[in-house]
């Protein structure tokens, strides 16, 4: 899997987590949606990593991904921010993934 951060994505990301410990996660997230393929991405900064998360590198650092929930994602995606919207955006060269992605701070230093 290869996740482009574009330069406005972050700049948002480290404004976000400024000063903040934690793993950034790029979260396929299905609670609350009734079936495993009907989740929605968001990014998550929690305080510890679970055993399925995988790190990816990035130009502007690391994010983890859950292995399992890979399979949900293109080969490659891009990690943007829609500034009008005030949100970020995940999409591939084909299609956007999640055009309204949030950020949630999941730590405990939040």
């Amino acid at each position: 899997m290869n996740i482009k951060i574009t330069e406005k994505a972050a700049e948002q990301i480290e404004a976000r987590i400024a000063g903040k410990a934690g793993y950034l996660k790029l979260k396929y997230d299905t609670e609350g949606c009734g079936c495993v393929v009907s989740g929605v991405t968001a990014l998550w900064l929690v305080d510890h990593l679970d055993e399925d998360d995988r790190e990816v590198a990035t130009d502007h650092g690391s994010i983890y991904v859950e292995k399992s929930k890979e399979v949900f994602l293109d080969e490659e995606v891009i990690i943007d921010y829609y500034e009008k919207a005030n949100c970020f955006q995940l999409k591939s060269k084909s299609e956007y993934l999640n055009p309204r992605m949030s950020f949630f701070n999941k730590t405990k230093d939040k």
